[in-house]
């Protein structure tokens, strides 16, 4: 007859941080059984940011439009020649940058603010950052509204192209998540990142031609551009609004490889330190 084993005689269960030998896999697992927490992550967010405001939402579509008004008080008669409509293409370019702008800094705050929360629950790390990512492109979705408004008003075409935006958005969705997770995991070993990243962010915002054509570039000038990835996301998301056409194979291809290099890189980086994010916090 088998004996009964008692508790005190059962070896203590330790969870061993090392045993999981594909983190990055293990994470992707884990923010797939999440997924419901990051959609109420997402709407929070939404929520927190607008129920103090008299606008709420109405400012995710006021703050774009009037940052347009003034760029093109200042620039437009400087780039009529070479940009016709040129509230289209600033208005385009802005939608873009916010994204990406916004996003990768409430990635690195809500990691950080979030750090207690770590301590007490078990959550996947990256959780922050992709329901930054999920509040980010609701804003875009919402940015879009007046975008279409302004090209009524002005006459500009809606072509077939734009039905190209939505891998646009996917494009630069996974670029963003990657930067926002090399980011936070920075953030949190090391404090100063986080100025360090916003001065980096105003010099990018002038050299990723937001704001003036590349065709004012002098020659030598052009070829650091093109290493600019940010510059072929950006252009995958312009052209079908104020082109009205595709963006070349050429920056399709770089803004893909681009994209998924930098989730590549930016999950493995991630992954690999998660289970230390918290003490660190």
């Amino acid at each position: 007859m088998p004996t009964m084993t008692s508790a005190s005689e059962l070896p203590p269960f330790e969870y061993d941080s090392e045993a999981r030998r594909l983190p990055a896999l293990d994470e992707f697992v884990e923010l797939l059984r999440y997924r419901d927490l990051i959609r109420l992550f997402v709407a929070s967010s939404i929520k927190t940011r607008y129920k103090r405001s008299t606008l709420g939402v109405v400012w995710t579509l006021l703050n774009p439009l009037l940052t347009m008004l003034v760029l093109t008080i200042a620039f437009s008669n400087l780039f009529r020649g070479s940009l016709p409509n040129y509230p289209i293409y600033i208005l385009s370019g802005l939608i873009f940058w916010n994204f990406f702008n916004q996003t990768t800094i409430l990635a690195m705050n809500s990691l950080i603010w979030g750090g207690s929360l770590l301590k007490r629950i078990y959550l996947p790390r990256t959780i922050f950052s992709v329901a930054a990512v999920g509040t980010g492109l609701v804003n875009v979705f919402l940015a879009l509204v007046p975008m279409g408004i302004i090209m009524l008003i002005l006459g500009h075409p809606f072509r077939v192209a734009l039905l190209f935006l939505p891998v646009a958005i996917l494009i630069m969705a996974m670029f963003t998540l990657g930067v926002a997770l090399c980011v936070s995991t920075l953030a949190v070993f090391f404090t100063d990142v986080i100025d360090m990243y916003n001065v980096l962010l105003s010099a990018l915002f002038y050299l990723t031609a937001v704001i003036y054509p590349k065709s004012i570039l002098p020659e030598p000038y052009v070829h650091y551009l093109n290493l600019n990835p940010l510059y072929h996301l950006l252009e995958c998301f312009r052209m079908p609004i104020y082109a009205g056409t595709l963006p070349s194979a050429d920056t399709i291809t770089t803004a893909v490889l681009t994209a998924v290099v930098a989730l590549a890189v930016g999950w493995l980086v991630f992954t690999q330190r998660a289970d230390g994010l918290a003490y660190q916090i």
